[in-house]
């Protein structure tokens, strides 16, 4: 079992197992989303995820077109969780939300075409979409 939080800790996710999918998205949508050159997220069955705390939601179309919806704390304005029509049944949460340096490696790297120049996903065996 895993937890993350938003940054004060009024929202907590729980997710039970280990992840499906860990990935980096270099995607404009990402970038935006994050504030960063790309986004890490982490992604488990929505029945292995609970949310406790108070959040609100976001909707918006990635780079694909695909619609997504990003649960926040309103206190805070972190991203805790986000659900796509792309993944449909599966719950993402962004990687740093859990805070422990120990946290898997991502083996997908997406949108490559639109990564920075200076960035790198490091690991021969990461998976890479452009």
């Amino acid at each position: 079992m895993r937890t993350a939080s938003c940054r004060c800790g009024q929202l907590k996710i729980t997710c039970v197992g280990e992840p499906v999918r860990i990935s980096v998205c270099h995607c404009l949508a990402c970038q935006q989303r994050t504030g960063s050159a790309f986004s890490a997220q982490a992604r488990w069955p929505d029945a292995q995820v609970t949310l406790d705390g108070e959040w609100k939601a976001f909707e918006a179309a990635g780079d694909s077109g695909a619609r997504a919806t990003f649960r926040f704390c309103p206190v805070c304005g972190s991203t805790v969780a986000f659900a796509g029509e792309g993944m449909p049944g599966m719950t993402a949460v962004p990687v740093g939300a859990f805070a422990d340096p120990s946290f898997p490696a991502p083996t997908v790297s997406v949108y490559e075409d639109r990564r920075h120049p200076w960035t790198a996903v490091l690991g021969d065996d990461v998976e890479r979409w452009d």
